[in-house]
């Protein structure tokens, strides 16, 4: 296996869908890919201006003012204490990471590469790009022997399902059993909406694996990562990073050196700006409980059935027919979502809705949606 026995890109098979809810009268309302809408957060540019003399080399590692802001966010808004500057590493965007991971971590043919039934694509796509097989299990239980990389994703991408603290502790167990790192994919975190992840409730943010009632404060074997793409409106800055087992991240840290993977360093100081501010996280978070609390209820009136999605940027949902006809239908209403086909093969009859789109749109798809109810 290699690059060039990869599937052509998925979301090349939206576009005629995408022609046609463009011919809509009202426009086109794109709920399909989960880009930010909103602006940059002011104290984040600002740190970028600053930094913009840049003349010598990034650090792969990391500036100190960076690790330090990522060991105290983990503590302050993860509840995870007690990392140290040698525990983290900033990541070129976690889709570069969730990729090659695979690759850093040594794994090809033979080796089993497990990930969520309901998944994001780049899973199973970092295990075929070095020869390993990819295997969709949620169930520890039935993870295989071989396996030596497990992805948890929570609050997951594209269903919204978010895993408690018990249920992460059987995953650390299992993956300890079978000798695998597992790395866990938390970048919607600060998005929990329902049930124990409400804001008010007792549970409080969506837990962490590093989390010491998960761990036990025993972190070896176990990565977090993270993405200030959704948080703070930073996809395009390309920030992200991980936590975790002391000497993978020294062993990846090693790898990135000699491939260059490195953040350029007025990112790496926006990155420490946003990662010290949790205003403009709470500011953002209301705006996607405001368009979730909108979007969710038309959803269900137009005759869907929504699934999970007590966490996270999306709905996900079905109307009991194959993705495509929904799609069909949706373009119809000048609505483009994105099909279950893309998410693997479990899940052939829902469709995603993502709450990445302005107010107005928003307010138009449930306008639509609720006209046909």
């Amino acid at each position: 296996m290699g690059v060039r026995h990869l599937d052509d890109y998925p979301w090349d098979a939206v576009a005629p869908y995408a022609a046609r809810a463009k011919q809509h009268p009202d426009g086109l309302v794109d709920l399909s890919i989960g880009s930010p809408v909103d602006e940059t957060p002011a104290v984040v540019a600002a740190a970028l201006t600053a930094a913009t003399d840049a003349h010598a080399y990034p650090q792969t590692v990391g500036t100190p003012a960076l690790r330090e802001a990522i060991v105290d966010w983990y503590a302050r808004r993860r509840g995870v204490s007690g990392l140290t500057v040698d525990q983290v590493l900033p990541t070129v965007g976690s889709k570069e990471l969730v990729a090659l991971l695979p690759l850093l971590l040594d794994l090809g043919a033979g080796d089993i590469v497990v990930h969520p039934r309901a998944a994001y694509p780049t899973y199973a796509v970092g295990a075929k790009l070095v020869g390993a097989t990819p295997v969709a299990a949620d169930d520890p239980a039935s993870w295989p022997e071989g396996t030596r990389l497990v992805w948890l994703n929570s609050p997951g991408n594209p269903d919204g399902r978010v895993l408690d603290v018990a249920q992460l502790r059987a995953a650390v167990a299992r993956a300890r059993e079978l000798g695998a790192v597992l790395a866990s994919d938390e970048c919607y975190a600060e998005l929990g909406w329902e049930g124990s992840w409400e804001p008010a409730a007792a549970e409080g943010s969506t837990p962490s694996v590093l989390d010491p009632r998960v761990t036990g404060g025993d972190v070896s074997g176990l990565l977090s990562v993270y993405s200030l793409s959704k948080q703070s409106n930073l996809a395009g800055y390309r920030a992200a990073f991980l936590a975790g087992d002391r000497a993978l991240v020294a062993r990846l840290l090693t790898a990135r050196k000699h491939l260059g993977l490195m953040l350029p360093a007025p990112v790496q100081a926006a990155m420490a700006a946003a990662l010290a501010d949790d205003a403009h996280v709470a500011v953002q978070r209301e705006r996607y409980a405001a368009r979730r609390a909108l979007l969710a209820p038309a959803v269900r009136a137009a005759g869907f059935r929504i699934d999970h999605s007590e966490g996270g940027l999306y709905l996900w949902a079905t109307e009991g027919r194959d993705a495509w006809e929904s799609m069909d239908r949706l373009a119809g209403l000048g609505i483009l979502a994105g099909p279950g086909h893309f998410y693997g093969d479990h899940f052939p009859q829902h469709v995603r809705f993502s709450l990445t789109a302005t107010d107005e749109r928003i307010a138009a798809a449930a306008a639509r949606l609720g006209a046909v109810s």
